[in-house]
């Protein structure tokens, strides 16, 4: 058992929480939630020990393992993918390589009577008795049942890590933390950078074969599968639920209500108490009873209702230019990058209103296809845009192409037009932009902050085809809740790419997958595509 113990935390002066306690046991799944700045992150970098906090401590049995996935995060470039990944089993290579070495000196040596020849058999023989002690391991099945789950192909094995994106280096660093099978695995975002079926393999890693797990996530349904309890941090403190998250959001609404309820009994009876003393203050034959309750307001300790999503705004794109009526037609479509063919004979025709999802791995077409669709790219076939198409596109890297110069508020000021800017302010607020944080420049804010405000941009922009490749990174549930809202009532065309199961649910109508150098249509909604893959990934296995 790990134990956080009046675990305090102190940023500027300012409590981000306060004397916080709560134990972790064997095999638990928990949940770590809260808005944006709560400190989520500082919480799993304190137990991971990676952080001090300013008070209280964390305590764990002495050979307990705690592993830790940090949100950003690069790996060595001096090796191969397999020889970064079997890094995750470097001590107990070490303790074999020391066995050898010592039994290769006892072979050689012939002192045998002497005091250092008996100290190199204690050795070797403690090493051995800790070494044999382990289950046998082979260690490369074991690296390449973990990569293949990961998203990697065989392939990749032996090329360098400088040749991967920050998203697959840390599809390597989760890898090397699952390999070691720890007492504690504590994960900040892990699904940022995996697809569906890499998420859907992670989940049956982590409930079958994972002990302890603490994991920090946006994406709803991953949290839903894998976690039997939720800790929310909130307001400096903590409340810890024995459930998973869809069931945490319906005691924590009942917990506020009761909070309200309390809250409003007592300002009326503080209220009642100010009014008696108001009145007869300097009423000489109610001096007494005016001290009494003097002192009694004074005793009572305030209640305070816990943070509430105060926004009840409802974001709406304005309305969409008519367009015609197939936005985007695609006939026989290839696209090679040298010998490497992405897909092949490709074919799609997307209808006027239509709100689609690209899916699939990671590297199989779907960002190219965007490419091609935008024209962005060279290829063979045909790819037309409809009559009067208007396309509004959110690429993975936007938050980048924002000018960092100005500010928040200028960013938004500078393309709202008619009605909607005198509603700027509470549009940024319904973003957690409030108060002076609005003449904040671009160039300080997080990466999670300039994806909401690259994402209010989009809201604004009249369009009547919209491009969204990976837009929910970064941001979280209350923010994804308001821009799929808003999308659900956009009337031009989506298409969007995403791993976020419960985004694209109750959203997209249609599926095409990208696998195999192939595109293939699926005339349903995502989780009827998740069905019928399971399925088809059965058949497979019984052939």
């Amino acid at each position: 058992m790990i134990s956080v113990d009046n675990v305090s935390v102190l940023h500027g002066g300012t409590a981000l929480f306060s004397n916080v306690s709560f134990a972790i046991n064997e095999n638990d799944k928990i949940a770590l939630m809260g808005k944006n700045g709560a400190g989520k992150s500082t919480l799993l970098k304190i137990i991971s020990g990676q952080t001090k906090p300013s008070s209280g401590a964390v305590s764990a049995p002495k050979d307990s393992v705690i592993a830790y996935l940090p949100q950003h995060l690069l790996t060595s470039d001096d090796c191969t993918v397999m020889e970064e990944t079997s890094k995750a089993f470097a001590s107990y290579l070490d303790m074999k390589v020391e066995i050898e070495r010592i039994n290769e000196e006892l072979t050689v040596r012939t002192d045998y009577e002497s005091e250092e020849y008996y100290k190199l058999i204690e050795q070797v023989s403690e090493l051995s008795e800790k070494f044999y002690a382990i289950e046998e391991v082979n260690y490369e099945a074991e690296v390449e049942k973990v990569l293949l789950g990961l998203g990697f192909e065989r392939g990749d094995f032996q090329r360098s890590t400088s040749e991967f994106s920050g998203g697959w280096r840390m599809r390597i660093e989760l890898a090397k933390i699952l390999l070691q099978k720890p007492d504690l695995i504590l994960l900040d975002e892990p699904t940022n950078h995996l697809d569906i079926e890499s998420i859907q393999w992670l989940e049956d890693f982590l409930m079958q074969k994972a002990k302890a797990v603490v994991v920090i996530s946006h994406d709803r349904a991953f949290v839903d599968n894998i976690t039997t309890r939720t800790i929310e941090v909130t307001m400096g403190r903590i409340y810890d639920y024995k459930a998973k998250y869809s069931h945490y959001l319906e005691l924590r609404r009942e917990r506020r209500e009761q909070q309200q309820k309390q809250y409003e009994e007592q300002q009326r009876t503080i209220a009642d108490i100010q009014q008696f003393i108001d009145r007869f203050k300097g009423t000489y034959s109610k001096t007494l009873q005016v001290q009494s309750r003097v002192k009694m307001l004074e005793k009572i300790e305030l209640i305070e209702v816990d943070e509430v999503d105060t926004s009840a705004l409802k974001l709406r794109f304005p309305p969409s230019p008519r367009s015609g009526k197939y936005p985007v037609i695609v006939e026989e479509l290839s696209k090679s990058y040298g010998d490497h063919v992405v897909f092949k004979n490709a074919s799609m025709t997307i209808e006027r209103g239509q709100k689609i999802s690209f899916v699939g791995k990671n590297g199989e077409g779907k960002s190219t296809m965007i490419k091609a669709i935008m024209s962005e790219i060279e290829f063979e076939g045909k790819c037309e845009l409809g009559h009067n198409s208007m396309i509004g596109y959110f690429a993975q890297n936007q938050a980048s192409l924002l000018d960092e110069n100005l500010t928040i508020f200028e960013t938004i000021d500078h393309i709202a037009v008619g009605e909607v800017r005198t509603k700027v302010k509470d549009i940024l607020g319904a973003f957690m932009f409030k108060g002076d944080e609005i003449n904040k420049k671009v160039k300080v804010l997080s990466g999670g902050e300039k994806t909401r405000l690259a994402m209010i941009k989009l809201l604004l922009e009249p369009v009547n085809l919209l491009i969204l490749d990976e837009p929910t990174n970064h941001l979280d549930m209350k923010t994804k809740d308001i821009i799929k809202d808003a999308l659900r009532e956009f009337d031009g065309t989506l298409i969007i790419v995403s791993h976020d199961r419960d985004f694209l649910d109750g959203l997209v109508t249609k599926v095409f997958e990208f696998g195999n150098k192939r595109v293939r249509e699926h005339f349903e909604d995502i989780n009827g595509f998740l069905r019928n893959k399971k399925i088809e990934n059965l058949k497979e296995v019984e052939r």
